[in-house]
């Protein structure tokens, strides 16, 4: 029973072995996508390159997380065979966070790069309205006829009170 546990565990092992070894390189990333602009608003155009794909540099690129869907990369110049360059726009709706932007060589090669959504300034700078509540004043808001009232009610109060401490300084009483 222990030899044939052991030779099952043996063979396990020969095949899970054999088995990494055999794994293709391809399937993993082999390089890096370049994003530029990194960070970008809506509506915006992207550049992306690489020179991880060998041969005639071409690659697909996907921006289908952000909605962009597929682009080609492709050299830009005879010379520059060995460099892949793709552009693509980010949608008006994408909404703000970070998405991965992937392209596949020719030969099989997933390289990724990150791509920062953000809100442009615009909407970033949020100005505030109305009244900030301190606990100083304030205490009929900021309606114009309610501010009218409370400076008329102040007014009649100071008024009575002079009136009231001039009649005590001539003797009349209260």
């Amino acid at each position: 029973m222990r030899r044939t546990a052991r030779l099952l565990t043996g063979t396990a092992l020969t095949v899970a072995a054999a088995g990494l070894a055999a794994a293709p390189v391809y399937g993993q990333d082999a390089g890096s996508l370049e994003v530029f602009p990194s960070s970008v608003v809506p509506g915006a155009e992207v550049t992306v390159n690489t020179s991880a794909c060998p041969a005639d540099g071409t690659a697909t690129g996907d921006a289908g997380a952000l909605g962009a869907g597929t682009f080609t990369l492709a050299a830009s110049a005879p010379e520059e065979e060995d460099e892949a360059i793709g552009r693509f726009r980010v949608p008006p709706s994408a909404q703000p966070g970070t998405y991965e932007i992937v392209a596949r060589c020719a030969d099989g090669r997933r390289i990724a790069g990150d791509l920062m959504v953000t809100l442009d300034a615009a909407r970033e700078q949020v100005r505030p309205r109305g009244h900030v509540n301190t606990g100083v004043g304030g205490a009929l808001g900021p309606d114009p006829v309610q501010t009218a009232a409370g400076v008329a009610a102040l007014a009649v109060a100071a008024a009575g009170g002079t009136w009231l401490l001039h009649r005590r300084a001539r003797g009349d009483g209260i």
